[in-house]
């Protein structure tokens, strides 16, 4: 049986490697263009690779081998069985449904990618939005720049639809209730038990969301000159109320405006002896016209060609996008390269966002400020703790938001002909405690980009939080033996970097991400870490 399956493996993955190559140098490619040429190269790849994964006869195989599993005792076989089982029941829907969602899904991906708000006819780039957003104190210049963002929402929200029904559409004729719930079941999870924990989230971030939200409103009258009660979406000095905005006494995009972001990130990275020269020579890092404008990684042929792609501005938020992105570029780096083709990837989606936010989260933290020469010690001790505040008031922000767009898609895919637009504002008004526009019944949903083209996957940032804060835990009392103190930076202790690549990294996807973490950190997910360390003053577990 098991020299059938390596011979079956063997046929398989000579026709899927290559292509996968291809088609993430293509879309790679194509989201720094933004040629629809370009994207349309992408897409037929794309396409090829869907048909190798839909193909019945294959399947078949791949049923039967599952069904004599029990009579593998190879590890590795039985995982990449298991993995590869699961990509193709993903795909078996019938070949023109397949065809029709993943055309429809690159022409939603290219107007994303070529978006420009437009604003008293002047477009606008995403960094634009972001910076009137976050500095204009015009009430109506906030209000307009505001329902621009959104507008492409209303542009895409019928091929959105179209697509949520056609992913349904797949997704019955596999047996599944809808969309949703399979792409949890395939990526070895189960809606319930994301739920539960997303309720237990609830029960222990509310009360501190709830303090925050009352000093966020206070701040912002003050600061626009309006009384709470008037104060609206956009006047939260971001597009959607994910990060919430600064009102610590701490400015941090004046210790980045002067600074290199790429060579503060080479020296952080390549100091833990992770090193990524190979990774920032492939990568497309600044503004081009046409250009995508958020930030990926993406490992092109899991054979160490990893790469980047960013938008990079000396500020803050890039200097943070940066430490995550590289952060999902050095997991996929330090794999073991001799593992099988299929399992030289990460356990879950999941546990490379823990690695890129466990890094991520470093550009606000005041020892890492001091430790990479950012800032001077003197200052930075005197804005040590407004630091680690605004970090806080960040990831509890995010929580809330995250609870949002989780709970929305699982509604929308159960359910996609309610009123999805009043359906969001409830969330966003149960979670954020954000006002409605009076008369407002547009797709803002449809805006958020996750939403439309990366569905059933938000969720996963979350537990990416909850699983850095319990790397961070482990790392700052078992590997760097220092318990007692409240924050450390990482900079320069190659004894982290040797503890990421050898017990967590080195894994690839051996195991499924529960045993992984228990391999790693001595026990499985447990969201107290996070509450540790942002609801109760950094204290210990």
């Amino acid at each position: 049986m098991e020299e059938r399956f390596e011979q079956f493996l063997k046929e398989i993955t000579g026709k899927i490697i290559p292509l996968t190559r291809d088609a993430h140098i293509a879309y790679f490619n194509a989201s720094i263009s933004g040629k629809p040429e370009d994207y349309q190269k992408a897409s037929d790849l794309e396409l090829k690779l869907s048909k190798i994964y839909s193909d019945k006869n294959t399947f078949n195989e791949l049923k039967d081998f599952k069904e004599k599993k029990d009579e593998m005792e190879d590890l590795f076989l039985k995982r990449q069985l298991d993995l590869l089982y699961n990509t193709y029941l993903s795909h078996q829907m019938n070949e023109s449904l397949l065809e029709e969602i993943i055309k429809l899904s690159t022409e939603v991906e290219k107007k994303f990618a070529t978006y420009r708000a437009s604003l008293n006819g002047e477009k606008l780039t995403d960094n634009q939005i972001d910076e009137i957003l976050e500095n204009s104190t015009d009430s109506v210049k906030l209000e307009k720049t505001w329902k621009a963002s959104k507008k492409i929402g209303e542009e895409i929200v019928n091929d959105v639809l179209t697509l949520v029904s056609l992913r349904n559409r797949g997704a019955r004729e596999l047996g599944f209730p809808n969309y949703f719930e399979m792409s949890l079941e395939l990526n070895e999870q189960n809606s319930d038990d994301i739920l539960k924990i997303f309720d237990v989230l609830d029960s222990k971030i509310s009360g501190e969301f709830e303090k925050i939200k009352s000093k966020i409103d206070e701040h912002l009258s003050r600061r626009l000159h309006l009384s709470p009660e008037k104060l609206m979406p956009w006047h939260y000095q971001d597009k959607f109320f994910q990060l919430g905005p600064k009102i610590h006494n701490v400015d941090l995009d004046k210790y980045f405006e002067d600074k290199d972001i790429v060579e503060l990130s080479r020296k952080f990275y390549n100091g833990l002896d992770l090193n990524i020269d190979d990774i920032l020579k492939n990568s497309d890092l600044y503004e081009k016209e046409g250009k995508y404008q958020h930030a990926y990684c993406t490992d092109i042929d899991r054979s160490g060609d990893v790469r980047i792609l960013c938008n990079i501005k000396p500020n803050y938020k890039w200097m943070g996008t940066m430490l995550h992105e590289l952060g999902h570029a050095v997991y996929d780096k330090y794999i073991n390269p001799d593992l099988p083709w299929l399992l030289r990837t990460h356990s879950h989606i999941f546990t490379t966002e823990a690695i890129a936010m466990l890094f991520g989260r470093f550009a606000s933290n005041p020892e890492w400020l001091k430790d990479m020469d950012i800032a001077p010690e003197s200052e930075i001790e005197s804005v040590a703790d407004e630091c680690i505040e605004s970090l806080k008031t960040e990831q509890i922000i995010f929580s809330r938001w995250v609870q949002v767009v989780f709970r929305f898609e699982k509604e929308m895919y159960a359910n996609p002909e309610q009123e999805l637009n009043a359906l969001w504002w409830e969330l966003v008004g149960k979670y954020q405690k954000l006002r409605k526009p009076e008369g407002r019944d547009k797709p803002d949903w449809a805006a958020k980009i996750h939403i439309s083209l990366y569905p059933a996957y938000y969720h996963n940032y979350m537990l990416g939080e909850l699983l850095a804060s319990q790397l961070y835990y482990y790392i700052k009392d078992k590997v760097l033996k220092q318990p007692e103190k409240k924050t450390v930076s990482f900079v320069g202790e190659k004894d982290v970097g040797n503890y990421l690549k050898n017990l967590f990294f080195n894994y690839g996807a051996v195991y499924p991400w529960n045993e992984l973490i228990r391999k790693s950190t001595g026990e499985g997910l447990n969201p107290q870490y996070y509450a540790a360390q942002f609801v109760e003053n950094g204290r210990n577990k």
